[in-house]
């Protein structure tokens, strides 16, 4: 199920349930109108009813929990074609794989494909590489860049609603960025020092 439609689901069910749980303070004459008497009257429900709809209220809720907190985003490694690192995002419902693996260095195109019409998906950003493209439906769209420095970076589209990580690799495979050097002891001294040397 698609992200938003498991939020209209999940309001909706919460709603029905307090509604049937509370009860409808409503007195209907015979046309359908409600009289203005300033009486409440109580409408109960059986107990059964109130349970069900309780329950399926709360299995939306743990559904949508799991949906955001707890499932794995689907990843995939670019496949490198003529020196370029490629991979295809379906749009819809969020984008998918949400994970792309990509190495430093070389040059990166995500051919994005949407399907989905929703207007918080005709757009897709990419802050850390100053990157903000249009996404037209039913189109294929390729956004090219570089990244130099191993790390995660985040795209999403224009309402910051649905979001994927490109992790950023180095040539050996290492996803985390490499300490700084500090105190570095050659073994060895460099060339030109060894050549100044013989020089004297």
């Amino acid at each position: 199920m698609k992200p938003r439609h498991l939020a209209f689901a999940t309001l909706a069910s919460l709603s029905l349930a307090l509604t049937l749980a509370s009860g409808t303070p409503a007195q209907m004459d015979q046309m359908g109108m409600a009289e203005p008497t300033g009486q409440f009257q109580r409408i109960e429900q059986p107990l059964w009813s109130r349970a069900a709809v309780t329950g399926v209220g709360m299995g939306l809720i743990g559904l949508e929990l799991w949906w955001f907190l707890l499932s794995k985003p689907k990843s995939r490694q670019a496949t490198t074609t003529g020196g370029v690192q490629e991979v295809t995002v379906t749009v819809d419902g969020g984008y998918d794989p949400s994970l792309i693996v990509v190495q430093a260095g070389q040059p990166v195109r995500l051919n994005f494909y949407r399907k989905d019409p929703s207007s918080c998906l005709e757009e897709v950003r990419f802050p850390d590489f100053r990157i903000a493209q249009a996404l037209p439906v039913n189109q294929t769209t390729a956004i090219e860049f570089t990244p130099t420095q191993p790390g995660r970076y985040e795209f999403a589209c224009g309402m910051n609603m649905f979001r994927g990580t490109v992790e950023v690799v180095a040539d050996d495979g290492q996803p985390v960025l490499p300490e700084p050097l500090t105190n570095v002891e050659f073994a060895h001294p460099p060339s030109h020092a060894v050549e100044a040397a013989d020089a004297v």
